[in-house]
């Protein structure tokens, strides 16, 4: 009998299907002790069915069976069962009984319930028992009542590691974040050892509040304590360090931590992918892929699709697709919109509306991303057919739907079509425009040369004044020759952005364009006098997996000689066909 006790608690759960089938030939499910095992051991595997099932045909009960079913109703998420058994327990619980049950109460934030169990186990005398104590806290903090659960901690006969991180950790969740930190100090006063769970709140919390100055305190201390090098603080010190645009620290924060695992990868390519330095992404995710054989989840796949839509890196993509396709099981709606604005991002519609109707499902991501793709390679039409067939299934639109669609008529010059749409927001959907909405008006408005209407709405919706809305009317004014309005805006943008070039260049392409050669040149002296440089544009060209920058003016390319024959080699048919 001990024997079969023994291999059903260090046996993997399929070969406790068998011993356990052996116990009930041998018919010896009647003893308690071999019960409990078979019980305890379906709990702890997540088959908490089977386990009820062993426990309701058990013919005698004993604390252990009642902890092990309550405790398992628990950790696979099943809080009510968990309560209503404990609720039908005839036996006085012990502490283990009662951590579980107040576990249950934490999780489902039933603060009266906690309370009658907390006062049960006041009675029993169970309260001071540090396993229960811990577990009042928690419950205490989870419910919102931090008063309370201070008041367990004192009254606690030995406080621990564990009461201490669970104040922390509630403080923290409670918005007491100073709170949290006097508990850390009191922590260290009272001779405890911090562990990983002490860091991770107040990291987390410093990461959040991007307060990077206390946050490397708390990363020298788990230095010193050799924590940093675990993945759950590593990775949240990478988030830190991430947030507080530290990118260097990123990668050395990764490069410490011993056992990396699929977050620590995502942190890090995230990371720069955020950091526009997407050639970096996409290599640590092949070393990820490859050299490490950890295997990518959905983020991982969002964010380095992410990174190749901003290189428009069709290859990379089209890899990262393939590997999708061959070796994911499930399909994820968040990767699969990630495709699809990559392949719109590179210029493949084509590619971006396949993918999107093979998806089993579409949120309103999707119908967005979709819209968006459209939009922005100039078919209004097409956008606008997505969004009938979004109504149709039932999605509500959002402001990014309408921010969608009206850069799809701007870019089609379906002006009427966005004027409605403009005008429905707030009427049929209850959205109200915000500036990007207004900016796409103004600027579809303004191409189509109806610039006192433009002019109209800035008034009537009081974005006279912002600067992309100034900028858009006076690229407006540059196309349509409108000399009157455009000099007036001018004037204004130089007031509400003298900090940047786009006013003065603006300026000086309006008077280009009505060939005012005197005012181009005292436009580019003001902009010359205001010590502000423009920064000049560039190509990026990807060839064969390396990313090579061509700025205006910039000879610099080790290969520019041979670039310029072949450019010369170019110009002589194209010159030839044009005399034909």
């Amino acid at each position: 009998m001990k024997t079969i006790g023994t291999l059903l608690k260090q046996c993997p759960i399929k070969k406790a299907f068998c011993l356990h089938a052996a116990v009930l030939k041998k018919g010896l499910q009647s003893h308690v002790f071999i019960s409990n095992q078979v019980l305890n051991k379906y709990a702890k595997c997540g088959h908490v069915l089977l386990a009820r099932r062993v426990f309701d045909e058990m013919s005698h009960r004993n604390a252990v069976s009642w902890s092990a079913m309550i405790s398992g109703y628990d950790q696979c998420g099943e809080h009510w069962m968990a309560l209503h058994l404990f609720s039908q327990m005839q036996l006085l619980p012990n502490e283990y009984i009662f951590a579980s049950a107040l576990s249950a109460s934490a999780s489902l934030a039933a603060l009266e319930l906690g309370q009658q169990i907390h006062a049960r186990s006041l009675i029993s005398g169970y309260a001071s028992v540090s396993f229960v104590s811990n577990s009042l806290i928690s419950m205490y903090m989870k419910c919102g009542h931090c008063s309370d659960a201070l008041s367990v901690y004192a009254n606690s006969v030995r406080p621990n590691s564990v009461s201490y991180n669970a104040l922390i950790k509630g403080f923290i969740e409670n918005y007491e974040p100073e709170k949290g930190f006097e508990v850390f100090k009191l922590m260290l006063q009272q001779g405890f050892v911090p562990d990983r769970f002490s860091f991770v709140g107040l990291l987390g919390f410093c990461t959040k509040s991007d307060d990077l100055r206390t946050g490397m305190s708390l990363h020298c201390q788990a230095i010193k304590l050799e924590l940093d090098s675990t993945p759950l603080i590593g990775n949240v010190i990478m988030t830190m360090y991430a947030k507080s645009n530290s990118i260097e620290e990123v990668e050395r924060a990764f490069r410490l931590i011993k056992e990396k695992d699929v977050i620590s990868w995502n942190t890090l390519i995230s990371a720069f992918s955020h950091f526009d330095d997407q050639e970096k992404s996409l290599r640590f995710f092949k070393e990820m892929v490859n050299e490490c054989s950890i295997r990518p989840d959905d983020f991982t796949f969002a964010s380095i699709l992410a990174a190749c839509s901003w290189h428009a890196s069709i290859r990379h993509g089209k890899q990262i697709h393939a590997y999708l396709f061959r070796t994911r099981l499930y399909r994820d709606v968040g990767v699969y919109n990630a495709l699809v604005n990559m392949y719109a991002k590179c210029g493949s519609i084509r590619y971006a509306h396949n993918v999107f109707n093979k998806m089993s499902c579409h949120n309103l991501v999707s119908w967005n991303t979709m819209i968006a793709a459209f939009g922005n390679h100039g078919l209004g039409e097409r956008a606008m057919e997505i969004f009938e067939q979004m109504k149709a299934t039932r999605v509500k639109p959002d402001s990014v739907t309408f921010t969608g669609l009206l850069i799809a008529c701007n870019h089609s010059g379906l002006v009427r079509e966005g004027e409605l749409y403009f005008n429905s927001m707030e009427e049929a959907y209850g959205i109200a425009p915000n500036i990007e909405h207004f900016s796409c008006l103004v600027d579809m408005l303004g191409r189509a040369g109806r610039l006192c209407e433009a002019e109209e709405y800035m008034k009537k919706f009081h974005h006279w004044n912002d600067p992309v809305v100034l900028g858009s009317m006076l690229s407006a004014c540059r196309l349509h020759g409108n000399m009157v309005i455009g000099e007036r805006l001018a004037k204004q943008l130089l007031e509400v952005q003298p900090v940047t070039t786009s006013p003065y260049v603006l300026l000086s392409n309006l008077y280009a364009s009505d060939g005012m050669w005197n005012d181009v040149t005292n436009a580019r002296k003001m902009l010359k006098g205001s010590g502000l440089r423009k920064e000049p544009g560039y190509s990026l060209v990807e060839v064969k997996g390396n990313y090579e920058k061509f700025t205006i003016e910039d000879f610099s390319n080790l290969r520019i000689e041979e670039i310029k024959n072949i450019l010369g080699t170019l110009n002589g048919p194209v010159k030839y066909s044009f005399l034909l």
